[in-house]
């Protein structure tokens, strides 16, 4: 075999409302990389409870992320767009991945610090686990490219130590089964079967933090609505909630160095940029010298601009959810085809009776 087809995945949580950080960090990402790439997007909604065990309408959650994927421009029919759930291979390989990695790793993970607290002896095994089950997302396809935030690049090294551990662990099985890629990482030449992932992280947006506090990111969690813009947000509301923005009494400054020690300035003015795919500085020497007075209008016109088509088309796909539904399923038994397909090379690897 020559070198693994590049395959790009990523996946997004049903966990309440989606929010423009979403939107900017994630979903116009996917829509963006789907031009010249084969793409499987998926609702993730195995991991959506991890930390919350039960969910109210869960269903009505993975339909909203499945409705904001096609809202915002993702092809079902070009690429995959299916619920995790859906293809029990995820759970199979997180199995195996679990057996490969180690406890220690595990431990070393600042997300399950961060969601576990205090009290990590009452976190579930799951949410400890998380990282494993994320690296069998990606590598039951074996992805080769993930657009992930700062947030997830550990995660995202924790699957790459995974899957070198298991070509490393089962080399001589995967020569003998004939399922292997000749790479090399570092300077070292590895007979391979699943790939070394690599992280997509670019845009002038790549993390949007709150509206009213420019050092936490926006977060569908935070109890205040206004630290937020949900993509269900209708006109009236992107513009309360960008006035009532917290700002610095300062201008804006005409260069970049002048955004340093200012978190809400700076967020806005990425925002700013990430909507209208451009960079901080040129939106610098656009609004450079001008108050948040002038500013903030031309962010709610843009915001409003750029996002209403969104919402409008969302919520005429929540009204009705067989046409999502219906891209659900067929999502997903094309995702399982390409999963099994995987499968029965890692189980031929491993060993197993099947």
């Amino acid at each position: 075999m020559g070198e693994f087809k590049k395959l790009v995945f990523s996946g997004v949580q049903p966990t309440g409302n989606l929010h423009l950080g979403n939107y900017l960090g994630a979903i116009r990402k996917f829509v963006a990389l789907q031009d010249g790439n084969d793409c499987i997007y998926c609702v993730v909604d195995l991991h959506s409870i991890t930390a919350q065990l039960v969910h109210e309408d869960l269903r009505g959650q993975i339909r909203s992320i499945a409705a904001a994927f096609i809202a915002s421009g993702i092809d079902p029919e070009k690429h995959i767009v299916f619920n995790q759930s859906a293809v029990p291979q995820h759970a199979e390989l997180a199995w195996i991945f679990n057996c490969v990695a180690r406890i220690g790793w595990m431990n070393r993970m600042t997300q399950f610090k961060d969601k576990a607290g205090k009290d990590r002896e009452n976190a579930s095994l799951g949410l400890l686990a998380y990282p494993s089950l994320m690296a069998a997302d990606i590598l039951v396809y074996r992805g080769t490219h993930v657009p992930v935030g700062d947030d997830q690049k550990q995660h995202l090294e924790l699957a790459r130590d995974i899957a070198m551990k298991f070509n490393l662990d089962y080399q001589d099985h995967i020569r003998r089964a004939g399922h292997g890629t000749d790479i090399t990482v570092g300077d070292e030449p590895v007979h391979a079967y699943f790939p070394m992932v690599e992280p997509l992280i670019d845009g002038p947006a790549p993390r949007v933090m709150s509206l009213r506090d420019g050092t936490k990111k926006m977060s569908k969690s935070d109890p205040s609505d206004l630290s937020r813009i949900n993509l269900m947000d209708d006109e009236d509301a992107i513009s309360k909630k960008i006035r009532k923005a917290k700002t610095d009494p300062d201008g804006l400054p005409s260069e970049l160095e002048g955004l340093k020690g200012r978190p809400e300035a700076d967020n806005l003015v990425g925002i700013y940029a990430a909507l209208a795919d451009k960079t901080k500085a040129q939106v610098l020497a656009e609004f450079g010298g001008q108050q948040f007075s002038v500013f903030k209008p031309a962010l709610i016109d843009l915001s409003v601009q750029v996002l209403s088509p969104i919402t409008a088309e969302m919520r005429r796909l929540m009204d009705d959810t067989s046409h999502i539904d219906a891209i659900l399923r067929n999502g997903g038994e094309r995702a399982r085809a390409r999963a099994e397909a995987t499968m029965k090379d890692v189980r031929d690897i491993i060993g197993f009776l099947y």
